[in-house]
């Protein structure tokens, strides 16, 4: 154990429970094996049933430790659960890019933006019986101009013990330039914070797990870099999973998912997590 680093504890959270099964079944086992200690589930997400969420409270009962959250979805190719949402394309939510335009433009209504939010609480509440434990958004939509103060607001009525995902990192500025995509996070959620704070909201102190999937990097080397200078109660995204059809059909993020499934669940990561002095808890 390297003595020089500090004890933490930190959250190692699995995005997109629902999404598929091979995705869900992925997260079951890390969690099962103590590998992750939180996931976020996405309600729109075809793989949500009730099978696959007793499933999930079964393996988040025999490890305590594990916290469920409400992964919120306002992106594409998901499609909305109000009828009246807007803007759409095709039935479905805008891409990414698109959404985070409209934002920063001040062409998202702040208020369609908070129903549709409450009706994914609200199911996320009937499937689990409780509120989750955390929020956080795919893509990262919660830090958008347009919907950050809809999305605080939200939380605040249907989960107001829950924390929320910042996805600012703790690292000085000159270790962060070769990371475009995070610097973006970066300035975003600055912002992000200071509402959170105005609201009354917690969240996390530090993040890390943003990388270029599209490069398929070597897992174990970003998962040190993500260890290093993280802080207790810090958060690491990651996204492991099975590939399976209803993946390919909806996300281009696939292969990648087995490379951290693989790294997760190997012989590495515990070493890993033990020589950096932390634990998930």
């Amino acid at each position: 154990m390297n003595d020089a680093a500090p004890p933490r504890r930190i959250w190692l959270c699995a995005d997109d429970y629902g999404i598929s099964p091979g995705v869900n079944r992925a997260i079951r086992d890390l969690i099962e094996r103590s590998r992750l200690n939180a996931t976020s589930v996405m309600v729109v997400g075809p793989a949500i049933g009730r099978d696959e969420v007793s499933a999930l409270k079964a393996a988040a009962t025999n490890s305590p430790r594990c916290a469920i959250g409400l992964h919120v979805t306002l992106t594409a190719p998901f499609q909305p659960l109000t009828m009246h949402f807007k803007p759409i394309d095709g039935g479905l939510f805008l891409p990414f890019p698109k959404l985070l335009r409209a934002g920063l433009m001040r062409r998202l209504d702040p208020e369609v933006i908070r129903t549709e939010l409450m009706v994914q609480f609200s199911t996320f509440g009937e499937l689990f019986g409780r509120a989750p434990d955390f929020v956080d958004g795919h893509q990262h939509a919660q830090l958008f101009p347009g919907v950050r103060d809809a999305f605080l607001a939200a939380v605040n009525e249907n989960a107001p013990n829950a924390w929320v995902r910042q996805c600012g990192r703790s690292q000085p500025l000159v270790q962060r330039l070769g990371t475009p995509k995070a610097l973006v996070l970066d300035a975003l959620s600055a912002q992000f914070r200071r509402r959170a704070s105005r609201a009354d909201v917690p969240f996390n102190p530090g993040f890390e797990g943003a990388y270029d999937f599209s490069r398929q990097p070597d897992f174990g080397t970003l998962m040190q870099q993500f260890l290093d200078g993280l802080p207790e109660a810090g958060v690491i995204m990651c996204h492991p999973g099975v590939v399976d059809d209803i993946l390919v059909s909806l996300d281009p993020l696939t292969v990648q998912r087995e490379r951290e499934y693989e790294f997760l669940g190997g012989d590495t990561f515990q070493p890993l997590l033990a020589t950096n002095n932390i634990t998930l808890g």
